[in-house]
């Protein structure tokens, strides 16, 4: 039998605690925080340079839109893709580009839109709207230029849009709506109506 003395230390089962200094945990709190407060504002211009957040502010549009509801804007829509009748589009107001505006597009660049007997005709053809409050009260024919579209609200007797202040040059679109997010009881994408 081994005697006491011959017997291995022990090694102790308590865990070491290593301190740091307290100017090193302020250093990486710092270089956290700086981190965080980046890549905050990376996402931001980020979201921003593809996105826009707007607030619905009249009842043009309804009743597919209702004051007070935000809107999600895919600002990237037509640099990549196509322009459709039937999408709804957020755009600067020609006679006063530091307004928005949200109509439907009627009319693409080179159309011919003629409103007669509460119809509206793109190039001769009628243009089937179920989205719309109430048949137009009001004719006109009108020649989209290559540079512009031609917007009409969905609440066709109570919008001012292209058939009274006249075109939407394409430079002043913003994008296209895609998503209502607020309220949440409306919550979801904004009904387009892509036609002929």
């Amino acid at each position: 039998m081994a005697s006491f003395e011959e017997l291995p230390p022990q090694e102790s089962s308590e865990p070491q605690v290593v301190t740091k200094s307290n100017t090193a945990s302020l250093g990486n709190w710092l270089a956290d925080l700086l981190e965080t407060i980046l890549l905050a504002a990376v996402l931001f211009v980020g979201i921003n340079l593809v996105s826009a957040r707007i607030r619905v502010e009249s009842i043009s549009m309804e009743p597919t839109l209702k004051p007070g509801e935000f809107l999600i804007v895919n600002k990237l829509a037509y640099r990549f893709g196509e322009m459709h009748r039937g999408d709804v589009v957020v755009f600067y107001y020609p006679n006063d580009p530091s307004q928005r505006y949200i109509k439907r597009l009627i009319g693409l660049p080179g159309d011919t839109v003629e409103i007669a007997d509460g119809q509206v005709f793109i190039n001769g053809q009628p243009l089937e709207e179920p989205y719309i409050s109430a048949p137009p009260t009001y004719m006109g024919t009108w020649q989209v230029p290559e540079d512009g579209i031609f917007v009409l609200g969905d609440n066709r007797n109570r919008s001012a849009d292209s058939h009274v202040w006249g075109m939407v040059p394409l430079d002043y679109i913003i994008g296209k709506a895609v998503f209502v997010y607020w309220p949440l009881d409306r919550f979801g994408t904004v009904p387009g109506y892509p036609s002929f």
